[in-house]
Formats: structure tokens, C-alpha cells, sequence
């Protein structure tokens, strides 16, 4: 492969990288239902910038190529055609057409026929065998995409409570801590009862959430593929398991203690009972305001999902669990409950709650970039703004299961 060659490969394989890419980008706003974010804009539109600066260097190139390639063939041909007129016998080669050819010819060779040796010697000779090792210079290091990276970047439980639009780094929440009264008269022209409403504030401060690096020039511009598309969103990934964390761990350290799950393997009347129980306390605290819905880590799926396989019969609890629904998130529903899978949870623990019992607000300042021209280099930063709030820990029920 020449130099010509191994640039259009390299440009074909960034213009592959940079498809994915923006497709990533795409599926990752319609997974969610939503819109494109501007961040996300912005690196669609220099992905698409870059496809086009490629397709204006590979059409010449690859016309190039093509030229060259037909005209080393037909040379190759003309080659092929001179050294056969020369030496019509030279450009056959040595071939018998069976092992009883051959064994007669060894024979013979035996006997003293020297032009017979001759020919054996020209089908036995041994040639030298080139290999990839001997020529390493000449072979290119091929990257074959794309990156492979291991990150949850789902929020299984953020999402589902929706993250609001957080209003400044501290604010409050009213809320109601009593309530009006009424009740039965005892007698006409009797006093009516009397309860004022009081109304109390929830103090809530946002956490900032980010991280940066600081990639040099040289490898923004030589990175296949690129160095900054990836680091970005590797970024924007811890950054979502960041706040998910936060998500799940406030929750859960609010949540009451609810119904256990008994030691081993429970079965379908455990779990069921178990989440029942949990929003029978619930319900009432939050005055059925809200939609239920339960939270679990993946390792306890591998005690719940056997228990409710996705067969649907109709006397069963439960719809069953699909393991390829577990990587969006929501594994599937018990009772009605829709049971979600995060990363996020706590080994061995269930969490049930009523999505008007906490909140979660968010304003996510996405990627940062700065030019450092001393060094040349790039520092890019990723952060956001993240708040998780419990208003009424009635409206968590903890389910733990016995190790």
C-alpha cells in the first residue's frame, strides 16, 4: 500500500468514525425523547464540516488511484506478453498431472535421464518465502473503529423523575407541613373547627459536577479517531454517573425502611408482597399523588429476573423481564410497578417511591474550551449544575434484601 493509499484509508475511516458519531449523537436525543442540545449541535455540525473536507480530498485521490491501478495492470500484461513471446516455454510452469506423473518421472530421473533431473529439480526447488515480518516498514498500523468504552451513560432514575431547570445555586421549595381542618358539627349554631395552613421551605443547594483535560495540539490534529470527540464525551459520560449517583444515594439515605426480602432465593410471592408493602406506606404519604415506580441495581436482576420471565401468562404478576430492556433502563414492571435498573443503587436494595415525593433539578453547562498558545494545547472541561431533592421521605419505602 503506498502513500496515496494509505491516506484514503485513513480519511474513509475518520468519515466512518465521524457517521457513528453523529448517528451516536442522534440515537442518544431520541432514546431520551428529546431534542438535540446545543452542545450536541455544535459537534454535529463540525463532524459534518469535517466529512466534507474529506470527501473534497478523497475524490481526487481515489480518481488517482484508480489511474494508477489500471495503468500497473495493463504494464504488468505488456510484461506478461513480451517474456512469453521471448521464451514461449519459459512462461509455462512445472506441473505434473498426477502423483503416477511424478513417481515415473523420479524413476526415470534415476535411470540417468539428466533433462528429466532437470525438471524435477525445477518442481522441487525450494523458494524463498517473504512475509510480513521481513517487510515491516512497509505495512501501515491500521486503528479499527470505533473506540471501545465501557460507560453507563443512561440515568435511569434521573430520568424518570425528569430533571427540572435548576433556578440559581440556592433557592427553596414550599411546602406544606399542616394542614387545614375540618370537622363533623357537634350541634346547630355550634363552633365549626378551626386549623390554620402553615407552610415551610425546603432549603435546597445545587452541587457542581465536572471534570477537564488538557490534550496538546498535536494530538487534536493527528488523532484517528479524533482525541476531542472522544474526550468530550467521555466527560459528558462520567458526568451522567455522576449525577445519577447523587440521584439514587440522597433518595435512598431518605427512604424509611420498608418490607424485607428473606435470605437466598425469594420467589415471585416474596418480591410481589415485598413491593405491595411498599406501596401501601407510600401511596398514603403523598396522598396518591404521583406515579409509583421502583428502582433496583443490576446485580439483584439476577435474583428478580429468573423469577419473572417474559412469557406473560395470564394469571402472573408481572409481564416478565426482558434482559435487553435492562440497558435503557426500565427492566420491565411487577404489580403495575414499573421497575427500573441503575447502576447507581446500592447492592441488595430496592428502592419504591412516588415521583411527587422528590425532585431533581439540573443546568448543565456542557463542554468548555480553551486555547493555551504557550504550549500549544487545548484544555476542554465538562460540567454542570446538579440538585436532588426528597420532599417527603413518606413517599420512599427501602426494600432490602437479606444476604
Amino acid at each position: 500500500m503506498g502513500a496515496a493509499d494509505a491516506l484514503v484509508a485513513r480519511l474513509q475511516g475518520e468519515a466512518e468514525e465521524r457517521t457513528k458519531f453523529m448517528d451516536g449523537l442522534v440515537e442518544a436525543a431520541e432514546k431520551d425523547e428529546r431534542d438535540l442540545t446545543e452542545q450536541e449541535m455544535s459537534l454535529l455540525a463540525r463532524a459534518r464540516d469535517r466529512l466534507k473536507e474529506i470527501d473534497n480530498q478523497v475524490q481526487p485521490l481515489q480518481q488517482g488511484l484508480e489511474i494508477a491501478h489500471t495503468s500497473r495492470n495493463r504494464t504488468a500484461e505488456i510484461a506478461k506478453q513480451f517474456e512469453r513471446a521471448r521464451d514461449p516455454e519459459a512462461a509455462k510452469p512445472m506441473e505434473y498431472r498426477s502423483a503416477g506423473e511424478y513417481i515415473v518421472d523420479v524413476w526415470r530421473a534415476r535411470l540417468g535421464n539428466q533433462e528429466i533431473a532437470e525438471r524435477l529439480d525445477l518442481y522441487n526447488r525450494a523458494a524463498a518465502h517473504q512475509t510480513t515480518g521481513d517487510n515491516p516498514g512497509l505495512l501501515p498500523e491500521q486503528i479499527l473503529g470505533p473506540v471501545v468504552n465501557f460507560i453507563d451513560v443512561n440515568r435511569p432514575l434521573t430520568n424518570a423523575l425528569g430533571a427540572r431547570q435548576l433556578p440559581s445555586g440556592s433557592w427553596s421549595r414550599p411546602v406544606v407541613t399542616q394542614h387545614t381542618a375540618t370537622a363533623a358539627q357537634v350541634g346547630e349554631k355550634t363552633e365549626l373547627t378551626s386549623q390554620k395552613m402553615t407552610i415551610d421551605k425546603l432549603p435546597v443547594s445545587a452541587s457542581t459536577y465536572g471534570g477537564y483535560v488538557n490534550v496538546s495540539r498535536q494530538d487534536v490534529d493527528w488523532s484517528q479517531p479524533s482525541i476531542m470527540d472522544l474526550i468530550i464525551n467521555d466527560l459528558a459520560g462520567q458526568y451522567a454517573l455522576d449525577t445519577e449517583n447523587d440521584t439514587c444515594n440522597t433518595l435512598t439515605a431518605a427512604a424509611p425502611a420498608g418490607p424485607t426480602l428473606p435470605t437466598g432465593t425469594p420467589d415471585a410471592a416474596d418480591v410481589s408482597g415485598a413491593l405491595w408493602g411498599a406501596a401501601a406506606t407510600v401511596i398514603p404519604a403523598t396522598g396518591g399523588q404521583g406515579s409509583i415506580i421502583a428502582c433496583a441495581p443490576p446485580e439483584l436482576m439476577g435474583v428478580l429476573g429468573p423469577l419473572f420471565p417474559p412469557v406473560n401468562p395470564t394469571n402472573a404478576v408481572s409481564s416478565g423481564f426482558n434482559i435487553g430492556s435492562m440497558a435503557s433502563g426500565l427492566a420491565g414492571s411487577i404489580a403495575g410497578i414499573p421497575v427500573y435498573v441503575s447502576n447507581g443503587m446500592a447492592n441488595d436494595t430496592i428502592l419504591v417511591l412516588s415521583t411527587a415525593a422528590a425532585e431533581v433539578y439540573e443546568d448543565r453547562i456542557g463542554s468548555l474550551q480553551v486555547v493555551e498558545p504557550s504550549v500549544l494545547g487545548v484544555q476542554v472541561a465538562y460540567a454542570g449544575y446538579f440538585a436532588s431533592l426528597v420532599i417527603h421521605s413518606g413517599g420512599l419505602s427501602k426494600i432490602v434484601k437479606t444476604p
